[in-house]
């Protein structure tokens, strides 16, 4: 299938304008609905803080509202950071940027040493031909880091939505965007072509008063739905309102605060080079797996307790 016959998942236009809107609202407010960019942002400084060797030139894969960016630079590995970011309206940190869609990535072949990215790819629709195409920008020994939001994030509400709906409505349409698991996001690594591919998974819980402050926070944070193939008609006071009960009964804790799960699935990968590690080829064993087995089971025989 070509590519310009690929079924949508996520209607692209409608996440930008989403970020738009979302830009907007954090800025004439505090802020506080961009904690989960700014702990993603975090875990990739102190993840590259560990490397030991330096990346002259990076891209911050996503830039929005610039915490990657950041993170970067004061990881002290890092030259130059160069933010690519859907939207040229976004402004919201000094420094070189380039207009570019992460579904699409633009640089050359093998001309950066480091590519970040924080909870953007999970939105893309072509999600092994994004990876392919930053795997071929880094040059031998460049490095790929990401976290994106996969496994059960928001299950939660999704589970609110679908059983209200089922009630009120008689059907369920789909609400929560969905998300690939840890194991799927490490199999994409290795099909991309990424050497050494690491993937692993921190869960967030994050606690709300109701379900409503939770939908203020997705908003503020441009990650209301964007399915491509969601209702268009808005939900009913009634459908919203028995959600809201469901997520309560289900998902909330003693107090009364509602729990909402975000896992930060981690990802990790090297562009291909001669100087690092490679599996043993078959065959080059310098001993049989039988011969380890004779051994061990000489040595188990030898501290078994003898009869007196």
């Amino acid at each position: 299938m070509s590519h310009s016959q690929r079924p949508e998942i996520f209607d692209r236009r409608l996440f930008a304008r989403r970020r738009t809107r979302a830009l907007e609202r954090l800025a004439a407010t505090s802020g506080d609905a961009d904690f989960l960019l700014a702990n993603a942002a975090a875990d990739l400084g102190e993840r590259l803080a560990a490397v030991s060797r330096d990346f002259p030139l990076a891209v911050d894969l996503g830039g929005h509202r610039g915490h990657v960016s950041v993170a970067l630079a004061a990881s002290g590995r890092v030259g130059t950071v160069l933010r690519a970011d859907l939207l040229v309206e976004d402004r919201s940190v000094p420094g070189a940027t380039l207009v570019a869609d992460d579904a699409f990535p633009p640089f050359a072949d093998a001309s950066l040493d480091l590519v970040a990215s924080a909870l953007s790819l999970h939105l893309v629709n072509d999600l092994p031909g994004a990876l392919i195409q930053i795997r071929r920008s880094l040059r031998p020994d460049g490095l790929f880091l990401a976290n994106l939001l996969g496994g059960d994030t928001l299950f939660e509400l999704k589970d609110a939505f679908m059983l209200a709906e089922l009630e009120t409505l008689g059907g369920a349409t789909p609400h929560v965007v969905p998300f690939a698991d840890t194991r799927a996001l490490g199999a994409l690594l290795q099909r991309a072509g990424f050497a050494l591919p690491v993937a692993d998974v921190d869960r967030l819980t994050v606690r709300y008063g109701d379900m409503f402050a939770l939908m203020r926070d997705l908003r503020a944070m441009g990650a209301a739905n964007i399915l491509a193939d969601r209702s268009r008609a808005p939900l009913s006071r009634a459908t919203l309102a028995r959600a809201a009960e469901i997520y309560a009964e289900r998902h909330a804790d003693p107090d009364g605060r509602i729990r909402a799960t975000f896992d930060l699935v981690s990802l990790s990968g090297w562009a291909p080079h001669e100087s690092q590690q490679k599996p043993l080829k078959p065959g080059s064993a310098k001993a049989s797996l039988a011969d380890a087995l004779s051994v061990i089971d000489a040595e188990r025989k030898n501290n078994d307790p003898q009869p007196e």
